[in-house]
């Protein structure tokens, strides 16, 4: 299920893949300095390359996502749900020892910042799927 890259780098292809009898049609495409800049600042921020990132922008409907953006906002959310079960796991023991004891851990304050980091961040990423 997971989408697997050539050498074992997982979601981090940046060229498209090949086609079978290769690509028949090519287009070539002038663009000024800033456009360039714009393009490339695009491209980095997808890790993909210009012709990619054109190809995908222009082939995505107008109110959904770019395969690479879909690829981008699925490893955030892999890394937020592992993130999300350490807190949890951290959680689970400070209640453990807080309700053998009856003492509050100091850690309680440095694991509440961490969810409350964590919540602003799936926010962020939630923000980042809304549609325009």
């Amino acid at each position: 299920m997971s989408e697997q890259a050539p050498g074992g780098r997982q979601f981090s292809r940046r060229r498209r893949a090949n086609v079978d009898g290769g690509r028949q049609h090519f287009h070539k495409v002038g663009v000024s300095p800033e456009e360039e800049g714009v393009l490339l600042r695009l491209a980095a921020a997808q890790h993909v390359t210009i012709p990619r990132l054109l190809v995908e922008s222009a082939l995505a409907s107008a109110a959904s996502e770019t395969p690479s953006e879909r690829r981008n906002a699925m490893a955030e959310l892999f890394a937020l749900h592992r993130l999300l079960a350490n807190i949890a796991n951290n959680v689970n023991q400070i209640a453990k020892v807080a309700n053998a004891t009856g003492e509050v851990q100091s850690e309680l304050h440095a694991t509440l910042d961490a969810v409350r980091r964590t919540a602003g961040r799936i926010d962020a990423a939630i923000d980042g799927l809304s549609l325009p």
